[in-house]
């Protein structure tokens, strides 16, 4: 299946401002991110930003950039307006959404979120870890998958929450946000209003599974690490630098 990966990437982070330009190991974030999906061989890869400066960072350093409103409310509408412009013909089946934040992600990790949509039955692809501190349970930070097994790597999403859920005994997973979307399905998603579990969790997928489509979650073994702080940022020159 033609497979297109985008990355969208915004300056005005809260915590982090600027945060995709952020220098780590002498690169922009953006540009690690952009080199970590390209060397996942699923596709073509382009960066979805509202920002010229990040734009001009990536294409300077080899890499393929599209401009997008600065309106919009979510990653998932800045991917659809990037698809639409760089694919108007529809021919890309699958499009995968990475966070511009993940800038050590494994390319074997993203690999990994393609998995479920080997089943056609499936809309939306997403990843797990299984939560193994106990101060991640009960984390309202830490977003949970509730599911349904299907393999021992395997999930299909109930829900997704801050909670600690399910209760009881068994193992609880940490919920990666990183999607595989059928084309068809994305371009449903975006033309649905918010949901009323998805404003109350602030969860944007629940708005998918609310409205009867299909998450299949693949679990792998790490997180990867998402920088959202000064300390994150410190951790990843930390890793990157070796």
């Amino acid at each position: 299946m033609s497979t297109l990966i985008l990355i969208p990437a915004r300056m005005a982070s809260t915590r982090l401002p600027g945060k995709p330009l952020a220098d780590i190991a002498g690169r922009p974030m953006i540009v690690h991110v952009a080199a970590r999906a390209t060397e996942s061989g699923l596709g073509r890869v382009v960066v979805a930003t509202d920002t010229d400066a990040v734009a001009q960072a990536v294409r300077a350093n080899g890499f393929e950039a599209v401009m997008t409103r600065a309106d919009h409310e979510s990653g998932s509408d800045r991917i659809f307006e990037a698809l639409t412009a760089l694919d108007p013909a529809g021919k890309v089946e699958i499009v995968v959404n990475v966070q511009g934040d993940l800038p050590t992600i494994d390319p074997a990790t993203i690999q990994a979120a393609l998995r479920p949509l080997d089943k056609p039955e499936v809309d939306i692809a997403t990843l797990g870890v299984e939560i193994v501190r106990e101060d991640e349970k009960t984390n309202p930070n830490v977003v949970k998958i509730v599911g349904s097994a299907l393999t021992e790597k395997r999930l299909r999403a109930l829900y997704f929450t801050r909670a600690t859920a399910p209760w009881g005994d068994g193992p609880l997973y940490h919920h990666i946000g990183l999607y595989a979307y059928r084309r068809a399905a994305l371009d449903r998603f975006v033309s649905l209003k918010p949901s009323p579990l998805e404003k109350r969790e602030r969860l944007e997928q629940l708005r998918a599974l609310e409205a009867g489509m299909r998450i299949d979650a693949e679990i792998v073994a790490t997180v990867p690490l998402g920088v959202d702080t000064p300390e994150d940022l410190d951790r990843a020159r930390e890793l990157l630098s070796k």
